[in-house]
C-alpha cells in the first residue's frame, strides 16, 4: 500500500532497486537503460521507475541526500515493498591519493560520525557492510568492464560542510571516499535481513581541489550505471 513518501502498491516495485541520490539520475538511467519502463512515485519529487533490464525486472528511484532520507525510502522498500536487494549508485568525494575523477568505488563497508545506529541500542560499535553477493557480483561487472575501480571503506557523513575538516584524518585510515548515504543503507539492509551495495563515481577530489559538474553527476557516469545493472544480471 502506499506510504506518504511512496505512491506504489505492492507488486509495482521489482525485488531489486537501484537508488541513485538524485529523482532525475534515476529518470535517466530509467529512460535510457530500461525496457518499458513505468513511473510509479513522484511523491515530493522522489522519482521511481519500474522496468526490465536485458528481460530482468529492475527498479530505480532516488533517495534524496543523507542518511536520514535514504533511511527512510529504503526501510520502507525493504520492509513494506518486499525488496530484497538495493544497489546505491551514487557519487562520492575521492579521498585516497591514488583515486582520480571518475573513478568507481565499490563500498565494501562504511565507516560514518552518524548517530543511525543508536536506534539497535546495540553494545559496542556496529561496522556496517555491504552483501557479499552484491559485491562478488559489482566486482565481477567492473572488472569484466575494464573500468578503474577501487574497493574498500568510504566514510558515510552527516555533514556536507564539515568545520572539523576532518578528510585528512580518515585518509590514514585508508578511507577511499566520502558520501552521505551507505552506513544507513547497511544498516537498514541489515536489520531486514535484505541485501546491499554501495557503487559510487568519484564527482570530485577535495584534497586536491578537482570536481566534474553537476549536469555531469546527474547525466553521466554511465560505467557505474552499467556495472550495477551487469551485477543485477548475476543475481
Amino acid at each position: 500500500m502506499p506510504t506518504p513518501h511512496n505512491s506504489a502498491n505492492k507488486g509495482d516495485i521489482a525485488k531489486t532497486v537501484l537508488m541513485p541520490g538524485d529523482p532525475l539520475r534515476a529518470k535517466f538511467i530509467a529512460e535510457n537503460y530500461l525496457e518499458s519502463p513505468v513511473c510509479y512515485n513522484e511523491v515530493r519529487g522522489m522519482l521511481g521507475y519500474t522496468g526490465t533490464y536485458k528481460g530482468v525486472p529492475v527498479s530505480v528511484q532516488g533517495s534524496g541526500m543523507g542518511m536520514p532520507s535514504i533511511g527512510i525510502y529504503s526501510w520502507e522498500l525493504f520492509n513494506l515493498y518486499d525488496v530484497d536487494n538495493i544497489i546505491r549508485v551514487g557519487s562520492a568525494g575521492g579521498i585516497m591519493d591514488n583515486v582520480q575523477l571518475r573513478d568507481i568505488v565499490i563500498a565494501m563497508s562504511a565507516s560514518t560520525n552518524s548517530a543511525y545506529a543508536d536506534q539497535y541500542k546495540l553494545p559496542g560499535t556496529y561496522a556496517p557492510t555491504a552483501s557479499w553477493k552484491l559485491l562478488k557480483a559489482a566486482t565481477e561487472a567492473a572488472a569484466r568492464k575494464g573500468a578503474p575501480y577501487h574497493v574498500g571503506n568510504v566514510f558515510s557523513s552527516d555533514m556536507f560542510y564539515d568545520d572539523a575538516d576532518s578528510l585528512a584524518e580518515w585518509q590514514k585510515m585508508n578511507v577511499i571516499a566520502i558520501e552521505m548515504e551507505a552506513a544507513g543503507l547497511y544498516m537498514n539492509a541489515a536489520r531486514a535481513g535484505k541485501n546491499s551495495l554501495t557503487i559510487l563515481t568519484v564527482s570530485d577530489c577535495p584534497l586536491k581541489g578537482q570536481a566534474t559538474t553537476a549536469e555531469e553527476r546527474q547525466t553521466s557516469f554511465r560505467d557505474m550505471i552499467e556495472i550495477a545493472l551487469e551485477a543485477v544480471l548475476m543475481l
